[in-house]
């Protein structure tokens, strides 16, 4: 037993020692224009990077001995972009089992080897929120992570320190879900009554442990453990982020007056397509919303929607994103941002907020990453153009200071759909459903077989 206690102490330092080995990279970007977010945008500047932290902004600077030096002339330096919805990098999406499962994790199932890490990291996207599905009321722990491509251990890909987050869902999805599969809740007022039910075993569930550790000395047993009321009492504690999928303003209200009733103070509406209808309540409540740009009536609950929400919400003094929920859209988030220009006349700051400072906000991140500041993480996009224009390109993407996008050096065998040296650029079809993997896994019987077990 005690040979076999000192093997498991050996391996859990070595993991920890792994764990801290994630590579940090030295760069100096020369002669940029470099936009900061938080303190303007400034031209023919330089940005040094030392040990994957950000050292120095400014006109000028030396190269260190044994630093990398890039010219970036002409170009124009951003923080990287970050995706606060993504699926990504996930072999598994959603544990559909039941419409309470906050005892599982997505840090479970990260695959470091997706190639559309890569993919994302040539759009300029440096970090993602790995979401679990949305099939439950309460679905599984989130996990934000670096896009540290080409390592094969899924711990190098966490984000160290990120606090960690959790997904809950409104509407069709748990109830179409719950139909299906023959569980409660079936109904959007069901979908109510089981967040409160569960706060309130929470409640519970903590009082029996406050209880017990008060008076460890009556030598009491221990109330039996349970990670999914764990959990729920985390989040009630303010340690555990809520990021919830959402439509529908009456559910946004909804939601915010549960939380409230329990006094759970952090929560973001994912996707929120009719957060406009509610954003000063959103704003007095402090929640925060990662919508879409322009998507919306692609289902019935999402019918009324507009291309100004996410503008709507920013004048309203609501902390906003603008995520990308896709495999391919996560390439594109720049374009995205810059509809907010058309839609909502968004300052280029506050456009570019929307996928850098703001989710960094969200994700509880952004004293590392979301803008370019000295002691921030060199986490850094490098375009050819404005990055709002129609016309950019992502040209470097860096992790700390390392270099994994360089689209000089860029793989013939890593571009998506066409093949580089076609005359003619091939057209291929596919069915939305292999973009969407929000209900994945969620083991969702047809409505066809549905009518047929009738009969």
């Amino acid at each position: 037993m005690k040979t076999r206690y000192i093997l498991m102490t050996l391996l859990f330092a070595f993991c920890a020692i792994s764990y801290g080995q994630v590579q940090k990279g030295d760069v100096l970007i020369k002669n940029g224009t470099v936009i900061t977010i938080t303190n303007g945008t400034q031209e023919n500047t330089d940005v040094l990077v030392r040990d994957g932290k950000i050292q120095r902004i400014g006109k000028n600077l030396r190269t260190p001995r044994g630093v990398t030096e890039v010219d970036a002339t002409g170009k124009f330096v951003m923080p990287g972009i970050i995706d606060a919805h993504s699926h990504i990098a996930g072999s598994a999406i959603n544990e559909g089992t039941s419409q309470v499962t906050s005892e599982v994790s997505m840090e479970d199932v990260v695959n470091p080897l997706d190639v559309s890490i890569y993919r994302a990291l040539a759009g300029g996207v440096t970090s993602i929120h790995l979401m679990h599905g949305s099939a439950n009321v309460i679905g599984g722990q989130n996990e934000t992570m670096k896009l540290r491509y080409g390592s094969t251990n899924p711990d190098d890909l966490r984000f160290e320190g990120a606090p960690r987050t959790i997904k809950f869902a409104l509407g069709e999805n748990p109830t179409r879900g719950g139909r299906s599969r023959g569980i409660q809740p079936q109904s959007r007022m069901g979908v109510e009554n089981m967040l409160r039910n569960s706060f309130t075993e929470a409640v519970a569930y903590k009082k029996r442990w406050d209880a017990y550790n008060a008076n460890k000395s009556a030598r009491k047993v221990a109330p039996e453990y349970d990670l999914r009321m764990q959990t729920l009492v985390d989040i009630m504690n303010g340690d555990v982020l809520v990021h919830c999928h959402s439509y529908r303003a009456d559910e946004i209200y909804m939601l915010m007056k549960v939380f409230s009733d329990f006094n759970i103070p952090k929560l973001t509406f994912q996707h929120a397509n009719e957060a406009y209808k509610v954003a000063p309540e959103l704003a007095t409540f402090g929640a925060s919303a990662s919508v879409f740009a322009d998507w919306w009536a692609y289902k019935l609950e999402v019918y009324y929607s507009t291309a100004y929400n996410a503008a709507i919400l920013t004048n309203n003094g609501v902390v906003t994103s603008i995520n990308s929920d896709s495999g391919e859209l996560i390439r594109h988030l720049f374009h995205e941002a810059a509809k907010t220009q058309k839609y909502g006349d968004l300052t280029d700051n506050e456009a570019l907020a929307l996928i850098t400072l703001n989710p960094a906000k969200q994700l509880g991140i952004d004293s590392r990453v979301g803008s370019l500041e000295t002691g921030k993480d060199g986490d850094i996009a490098i375009f050819d153009k404005h990055p709002l224009s129609t016309y950019a390109i992502p040209l470097m993407t860096f992790v700390d200071g390392v270099k994994y996008f360089d689209k000089a050096t860029d793989k013939k065998d890593q571009r998506i759909y066409i093949n580089p040296e076609s005359s003619i650029e091939e057209v291929m079809l596919f069915h939305k459903a292999d973009m969407d993997r929000c209900m994945e896994d969620a083991n969702l019987v047809s409505f066809e077989s549905l009518f047929q077990n009738k009969k």
